[in-house]
């Protein structure tokens, strides 16, 4: 059991190292987590999960904060629409198989792929030309849109907030990294109540986790506010293709 929990505690920290450049975290803290307790729920072990990636996203979230402007009367009208919704997520994924939805997933995860590397510009600085109104009722649509997806299905949440504050809102990757975070935390706050209410969370594992998720916060955030907005891109591809190669799998293996 110990060595068990030093496996998903180390998951833990590289989750929250990637989470706090550009998100899609999960897409390491979950398989490993299953791998490790097959034995264990599905609910229980999704539960798990969202205690330190709430914890690592605060961390990081506090370092962004410091460095990068916020938007706070904007994004505290995001982050409440994504966690009603995150909580229907929740909520219906006992009733809907998320299968269903994997192959569109994986449809528009290779055509943000495509753009975004193509796009030698993309989220390289800021390009806001909308009116707070119009931003808001975009960020709105789009905070029930990821969160439903959140609590629904999970990976690369973060990676798709991140996209859509670039892409339609305007924001650089520094920031848009920054307001994705506020969101996420939304969004793993939900889940985290819905399934604390169920009684879906082991908190022997979840506390450890959440300890190294944010170091791995800390650092992470440390090294993306070093190296800008060019290697956050970079990064930001490689956390796609890699969510490419994970909902591959489920499509085309399970």
């Amino acid at each position: 059991m110990i060595s068990n929990t030093i496996i998903v505690c180390l998951a833990a920290f590289i989750a929250g190292f990637i989470d706090a450049i550009v998100g899609g975290g999960g897409l390491v803290q979950t398989p490993v987590l299953f791998m490790t307790f097959p034995h264990l729920s599905v609910a229980s072990l999704l539960g798990t999960t969202k205690i330190p990636s709430f914890s690592g996203t605060a961390v990081s979230l506090y370092q962004y904060a410091r460095r990068v402007s916020i938007e706070w009367k904007f994004i505290t009208w995001v982050a409440l629409a994504a966690f009603c919704s995150s909580m229907l997520g929740s909520r219906l994924v006992s009733f809907v198989s998320n299968q269903t939805f994997k192959p569109i997933i994986l449809v528009a995860l290779v055509i943000v792929a495509i753009y975004t590397y193509t796009k030698k510009n993309f989220g390289q600085q800021e390009e806001k030309s909308l009116s707070f109104q119009q931003s808001l009722l975009r960020g709105i649509s789009a905070g029930l849109l990821i969160g439903f997806y959140d609590g629904f299905i999970g990976p690369g949440t973060g990676s798709f907030l991140a996209l859509i504050f670039i892409s339609l809102l305007g924001h650089d990757f520094m920031s848009a990294s920054a307001h994705a975070k506020i969101v996420n935390l939304s969004t793993n706050l939900a889940s985290i109540i819905y399934f604390a209410i169920n009684g879906n969370i082991l908190f022997e594992l979840a506390l450890p986790m959440a300890v190294c998720n944010m170091i791995g916060g800390f650092l992470g955030t440390r090294f993306a506010l070093l190296k800008g907005n060019k290697f956050i891109r970079i990064f930001f591809l490689c956390v796609v293709c890699a969510t490419i190669v994970r909902f591959g799998y489920d499509v085309f293996f399970k």
